[in-house]
C-alpha cells in the first residue's frame, strides 16, 4: 500500500514538470504537514463538478488532475458516442488560471481528436450550457469554483442536452478517470480543432434569456430603478445588456465591483447568499431609491435578491424565498395564457422549501423534487419530454426559467425577478408583498441554513462521524415536537419513527439524512459535494392570518430555529 510519500514522490517523476516536481519537493524536504492534505485523496466529482484549492498534489486544482479529467472524460466520449467527429465548448470564469486552465483543457480534447470551441474570454456558466445545445457539442466544460474563495478553481462537466452530467455517465466518466496513470494525458494539442468562439453565440444567448425571462408584454420597465452587481464576476459581460435589451432603462452598477477580478478585492466572500456580499449594492440602493438590487456570484448562475420591505428597508430574500415568488408568477402568468393542461411540472430538491410544492399544486401543477445540485432538475426535464417544464430553484440561489439552459441561470433569473418587480410597483404591491400574500395564502414557511467547515482528512472523518450519529442514533424529538420520520437517502429509506414502517425513496443515493416531525418541521443534513463542510437545513412553518401579523410571525419562527440549534448543540 502507497504512503501518503511514496504517492508524492511519484510527481517527482519526468511525467510532471520542473515547476511542479520544485513544489512537491519542498514540501517533502520541509516535511510540511500540507503534504497530507495534498494526497490523502484524488480530487473528485461532486454535486458541482470537481473543485478544490489549486496547487500541485492529487487533492488539488492542477494542470495534471485537469488534464487526467479531461483525458478520462475523452475516452469516455469516444467509446461510447459514435459520430465522425466529436465536438465539446469550453468557457471560463475570472478566477486565477481560469484561463491557462481552459487552454490546457482545449489542448487535451484537441490532442484526441476532439473538436472544441473555445470562448474567447470570460463567459457566464448559463451561457455555456446554451452554447452545448446551440453548437451540437457532445459535451462542454467550464473553468469556475463558483463563490468559493480567491485560493480555489474547479471544472464542471456538462453533457450533450446541456445539464451538468448525471447517471450513469458520470461513474462512467470517473471510472475511466481513476483508471489513468498521469503519464498517459495527451498534452500537445492540434491546433487545428480549436476554434475559438464569442460575440455570435453571446448575441443567440442573450435573445433567448430575454425571450425565456423577459414573458410579458405589459410591464412597465421604465418605472423599476435597478442596482446591480456582478461581484466582480462573469456576469457583468451578460446581466446588463439582456437588463437593456429587455427594456430596463433605470439600472445603476456597482462601479467598484464592474471590474471581474480573482481576487473579490471588496467581499470576504463573493456568494449572493451573505448580506454582506451585498452591502457595497443595497447602500447604493438606499442612496438613489432603488427598487430592487440583483447581485451574481462569480460564475453567473446564481443571484441574490434584496428588495425593499413593508417598512421600507432593503431585505436580501433568501433562494426559497425568491424561487416561490417567482414560481408564483410564473404559474400565474401561465394559467392567465390559458397554457395550463396538466402537463407541466415544476422542478425543486430535497433540501429546499416545501411552501414551492403547496403554491404549485393550488395551481394543479406537480413539484418533481430530485436531489440537491441543479443536475437533477435538468435530468427532469430530460426524463420527462412530454411534459412542460416551466420553470424551478433550490434554496442555494439557484433558479431556472423553462429549459433553453439547462442549469442555473442568473441572467435569465435576473430578468424575471426585475419583471416580478416591475409588474408589482405597477399593481401598487411590491416583490416582498407577493411574498406575504403567498404565506397568507398558503403558510409563512421560515428556513435557515447553518455550514460547519471541518477541513482535511480529519475533518471529512468528523462530518463522516455527525452524520452516522445522527443516522444511527435519531432524534426522538425536537422543541418538543416527536420526529414523525427519517428520510436516509444513502439507504434509500423513509422510516416512520413512530409505526417503524419503511418506505423505499426512488431517487439515486445521496448522503442525506432529513427528520419531519409531526408539526412539519424539517431537519435535513448532508456534507457540500464542493466544500469541505457540513450544512445542516432548517425548515419551521405557522399559518399567517394577515400580512399585518408577518413580522411577529416571522420572529416567533426563528426563535424556534434558535432553540433547535441550541438543543442539537451546534451553535
Amino acid at each position: 500500500m502507497n504512503t501518503i510519500l511514496d504517492k508524492a514522490k511519484q510527481w517527482l517523476s519526468s511525467t510532471f514538470d520542473s515547476e511542479t516536481q520544485k513544489e512537491i519537493q519542498e514540501l517533502i524536504t520541509s516535511n510540511s504537514p500540507d503534504l497530507v492534505d495534498r494526497f490523502y485523496k484524488d480530487m473528485e466529482f461532486g454535486t458541482g463538478g470537481m473543485r478544490g484549492i489549486m496547487g500541485a498534489g492529487t487533492n488539488r486544482i492542477n494542470k495534471y488532475t485537469l488534464g487526467r479529467a479531461t483525458q478520462g472524460l475523452s475516452n469516455y466520449l469516444l467509446e461510447n458516442v459514435k459520430k465522425d467527429q466529436l465536438s465539446v465548448v469550453i468557457a471560463y470564469d475570472c478566477r486565477h488560471n481560469s484561463q491557462k486552465f481552459a487552454k490546457i483543457v482545449a489542448a487535451v480534447f484537441s490532442a484526441n481528436n476532439i473538436k472544441v470551441f473555445l470562448f474567447e474570454d470570460i463567459r457566464a456558466t448559463p451561457e455555456l450550457s446554451f452554447a452545448v445545445r446551440h453548437l451540437g457539442c457532445d459535451a462542454g466544460i467550464v473553468l469556475t469554483a463558483s463563490h468559493n474563495p480567491p485560493e480555489y478553481n474547479g471544472y464542471k462537466v456538462y453533457w450533450a442536452d446541456g445539464g451538468q452530467i448525471v447517471p450513469p455517465h458520470d461513474s462512467g466518466i470517473i471510472g475511466n478517470v481513476n483508471s489513468l496513470d498521469f503519464s498517459e494525458i495527451k498534452f500537445t494539442p492540434n491546433e487545428d480543432l480549436i476554434e475559438v468562439i464569442g460575440k455570435e453565440v453571446d448575441a443567440t444567448f442573450i435573445e433567448a434569456s430575454v425571450k425565456n425571462g423577459s414573458l410579458f408584454d405589459k410591464i412597465d420597465r421604465n418605472n423599476l430603478k435597478i442596482v446591480f452587481t456582478s461581484l466582480h464576476g462573469t456576469s457583468i459581460v451578460s446581466v446588463p445588456d439582456a437588463l437593456k435589451k429587455a427594456g430596463y432603462a433605470d439600472v445603476h452598477i456597482v462601479e467598484e465591483q464592474r471590474k471581474p477580478d480573482g481576487d473579490f478585492p471588496t467581499v470576504k466572500s463573493p456568494n449572493p447568499e451573505e448580506p454582506e456580499a451585498l452591502e457595497m449594492a443595497t447602500n447604493l440602493a438606499n442612496k438613489i431609491g432603488a427598487d430592487i438590487v440583483i447581485g451574481t456570484d462569480p460564475d453567473c448562475d446564481r443571484l441574490g435578491v434584496a428588495v425593499r420591505d413593508t417598512d421600507g428597508n432593503m431585505k436580501l430574500m433568501n433562494g426559497n424565498q425568491t424561487m416561490v415568488v417567482m414560481t408564483e408568477f410564473l404559474l400565474r402568468k401561465w394559467k392567465d395564457s390559458g397554457k395550463i393542461n396538466g402537463k407541466q411540472f415544476i422542478g425543486s430538491t430535497i433540501v429546499s422549501t416545501e411552501l414551492v410544492n403547496d403554491v404549485a399544486a393550488k395551481y394543479n401543477v406537480e413539484t418533481k423534487v430530485g436531489l440537491t445540485g441543479f443536475k437533477w432538475i435538468a435530468k427532469m426535464v430530460q426524463d420527462f419530454p412530454e411534459l412542460d417544464f416551466i420553470g424551478g430553484g433550490e434554496e442555494s440561489f439557484g433558479y431556472m426559467v423553462g429549459d433553453f439552459v439547462r442549469d442555473k441561470d442568473a441572467v435569465t433569473a435576473t430578468l424575471l425577478a426585475c419583471e416580478v418587480a416591475a409588474y408589482a410597483k405597477q399593481n401598487g404591491s411590491s416583490f416582498y408583498e407577493e411574498l406575504l400574500d403567498i404565506y397568507v395564502n398558503n403558510k409563512f414557511y421560515k428556513e435557515h441554513l447553518i455550514s460547519i467547515t471541518k477541513k482535511g482528512k480529519d475533518g471529512a472523518a468528523e462530518i463522516q462521524k455527525i452524520l452516522s450519529d445522527m443516522r444511527n442514533n435519531p432524534l426522538k424529538e425536537i422543541d418538543g415536537e416527536k420526529i414523525a420520520s427519517l428520510s436516509d437517502y444513502e439507504a434509500s429509506t423513509k422510516k416512520n419513527l413512530i409505526t417503524g414502517e419503511i418506505a423505499t425513496i426512488d431517487l439515486p443515493k445521496s448522503n442525506v439524512l432529513i427528520y419531519q416531525t409531526t408539526n412539519g418541521t424539517r431537519i435535513a443534513a448532508r456534507p457540500s459535494g464542493t466544500e469541505p463542510k457540513i450544512k445542516f437545513y432548517f425548515s419551521v412553518n405557522s399559518s399567517l392570518d394577515s400580512k399585518d401579523n408577518a413580522s411577529a410571525t416571522e420572529v416567533a419562527l426563528v426563535a424556534k430555529i434558535q432553540r433547535i440549534i441550541k438543543e442539537m448543540k451546534l451553535n
